[in-house]
């Protein structure tokens, strides 16, 4: 359970791991400069471009993910009380990871009702 994310974290976590893979291979192959001279300027050539690939694919799963977000529904996870967004069916909590889902034939329906976070406030005299 410590690994499972809700479906537009997880678009967020790869477009992050683009992003850092990306800037690792720009100054790796910057750094070959360094190490070998003259010769390590093709290994920067090859490190700078893979990188600004990796970095071009880290915006479009960004921009990807921003467009997901503002069509996905919101609701209030029973767990945690807290708003997360839905893609799909079925998703996850985006805090707390609980299950939850839209489709009734997938529904726990033998868990009882939850009561909510805080009491309403009371009426200004």
């Amino acid at each position: 359970m410590i690994f499972k994310s809700a479906k537009i974290n997880a678009f967020r976590t790869w477009g992050l791991l683009l992003t850092m893979l990306g800037m690792g291979l720009m100054i790796l192959g910057t750094a070959g400069i360094v190490f070998w001279g003259h010769a390590g300027k093709v290994i920067a050539a090859v490190g700078l471009v893979i990188g600004l690939v990796a970095m071009l694919g880290s915006l479009i799963i960004y921009f990807w993910a921003g467009m997901l977000s503002t069509s996905a529904v919101q609701v209030d996870c029973p767990e945690c009380g807290k708003l997360t967004k839905m893609l799909g069916k079925t998703d996850r909590c985006m805090f707390c990871h609980t299950i939850l889902t839209m489709d009734p034939n997938k529904a726990n329906t033998m868990s009882p009702p939850v009561e909510p976070a805080t009491p309403p406030a009371a009426p200004y005299k």
